[in-house]
């Protein structure tokens, strides 16, 4: 059964990627790169000892969108592909507008197309904006506080009225909270270009020394630190439920939505103490002032999914922390190596046909 991975080969794509392979699926990649690298395919396939297949290029590309379906047996998609930097959406609105939801069109009208009706899209908890009360549950008030978090809810809304206009689509939305850490062989992880957005990637580039401290955005949230709490749940839990998500809507027709969290929420400093607890590696910090569309607290019930799929977040903070520093420590540069240079000087990669890789 082949399933059409969007943004394969970014951070929770090429952990999905992994289960999938591990599952028995076989898997297609889409991705434009501009936030990820082909590199991590290659790795994904070293790590399960199966051969993925992959096109460069954007969901707003109709000819290439056909063109993978044309040449491909598609069952289902997982659709991770679009920007996700809150502060850069918040600097530039309509860009996010137009890959995120411009994309998601065309993606969805091509499978209208050829008749594929099985979706799991990846949907963020930054739908549920400064939520009034936490846990926060499936039927929380949806209200977001930056663009980056609306094109997630404009898309979420664009799915039921899909599954409204024609109840044969399954579709299953993924409301996941702050995924972090890495795969346990080091192999892969995450790796963002330029200064990261994210905490821990952030945390382990000033552990390495290649950033000189870390930038704390606000220390006077009413938390019981002052700073952000959020709930980080491990990557490989986060892929691990997108494979249980795409089994349970082979079986389902329609829409439904499941929080992916582990169900506790840590502060930005609690983060801090466990990564150099686990570490031994002591991080230099700066509080500066809010970070714009940032919220004070939020983290997940996710016992629906739990109940419904048998699905629960079982790896801990420390694990999280390990993994992450794993691999930093062993790929310091990230997927930047001269590996990276020969794959791209490969004559069938330059013409984009149904990559493979070997």
């Amino acid at each position: 059964m082949a399933i059409l991975v969007t943004g394969g080969a970014g951070y929770i794509g090429s952990h999905t990627l992994v289960e999938l392979l591990q599952a028995g699926y076989q898997a297609v990649v889409v991705d434009n790169f501009s936030n990820s690298s082909e590199e991590s395919l290659k790795r994904v396939s070293e790590i399960t000892g199966k051969k993925v297949e992959y096109y460069s290029g954007s969901l707003l590309d109709k000819e290439l969108m056909e063109r993978i379906f044309i040449e491909n047996h598609i069952h289902a998609v997982i659709h991770f592909a679009g920007l996700k930097a809150v502060g850069e959406s918040v600097e530039k609105p309509l860009h996010y507008y137009q890959n995120n939801i411009g994309g998601t069109l065309s993606l969805l009208e091509t499978m209208l197309k050829f008749n594929v009706k099985s979706l799991v899209f990846s949907s963020s908890a930054t739908v549920y904006g400064n939520p009034k009360t936490v846990p926060v549950i499936e039927e929380s008030h949806l209200s977001t506080t930056n663009p980056y978090g609306r094109t997630k809810l404009f898309i979420e809304e664009i799915l039921k009225d899909l599954s409204n206009a024609d109840p044969n689509w399954s579709i299953t939305t993924l409301r996941y909270f702050n995924p972090i850490g890495a795969h346990s062989s080091g192999e892969i992880g995450e790796d963002p270009k330029g200064i990261p957005n994210n905490l821990l990637p952030f945390i382990t580039k000033v552990a390495s020394g290649e950033l000189e401290m870390l930038h704390v955005f606000g220390a006077d949230y009413p938390t019981e630190d002052g700073t952000g709490v959020r709930d980080y749940i491990h990557v490989v839990d986060l892929a691990e439920g997108h494979v249980k998500a795409l089994e349970k809507n082979i079986q389902h027709t329609g829409i439904h939505t499941y929080n992916l969290g582990t169900g506790n929420g840590y502060s930005v400093l609690q983060v801090i103490q466990s990564f150099e607890k686990t570490t031994g590696i002591k991080i230099p910090y700066k509080i500066e002032g809010r970070r714009p569309g940032d919220v004070p607290v939020c983290f997940a019930d996710a016992t629906k999914a739990e109940f419904e799929w048998g699905w629960k977040a079982g790896r801990r903070i420390d694990e999280m922390c390990k993994d992450a520093w794993n691999w930093q420590s062993k790929y310091p540069a990230g997927y930047k190596t001269n590996k990276i240079e020969e794959i791209s000087s490969s004559p069938r990669l330059q013409n984009s046909e149904g990559l493979l890789m070997e």
